[in-house]
């Protein structure tokens, strides 16, 4: 499977996405049941309130992902302990653009 993944702007500057490309490449955490799976894109979601994640989700789904993937900084707020408070518009937001047969993963490790 080909995922594209959104990470928090936020966070980017204190977290590298190590993780993210570990749990993918290895089908772990959120791809435990897939199994590994490739990345076709990893963007942020272009800061507060991640307007830009939907046009950013439909340019990786054009480009071949199968999966959206919102990384676990957005959901979970690894790692400074906060989820982001807009990830249920943008994720319902992301939905709508890209349409129901791509497949929403709501965390990564």
């Amino acid at each position: 499977m080909k995922v594209g993944i959104i990470r928090c702007q936020q966070t980017e500057d204190m977290c590298p996405g190590t993780s993210d490309f570990r749990v993918t490449s290895q089908g772990q955490g959120a791809f435990k049941e897939i199994g590994p799976v490739e990345i076709v894109g990893f963007v942020t979601c272009g800061g507060c309130p991640g307007k830009r994640a939907i046009a950013r989700a439909k340019i990786m789904v054009d480009r071949g992902a199968e999966a959206i993937v919102f990384a676990s900084c957005i959901t979970r707020g690894n790692p400074i302990g906060y989820p982001c408070p807009h990830y249920a518009n943008m994720r319902d937001a992301v939905i709508k653009k890209v349409g129901p047969d791509v497949k929403i993963i709501e965390w990564t490790h």
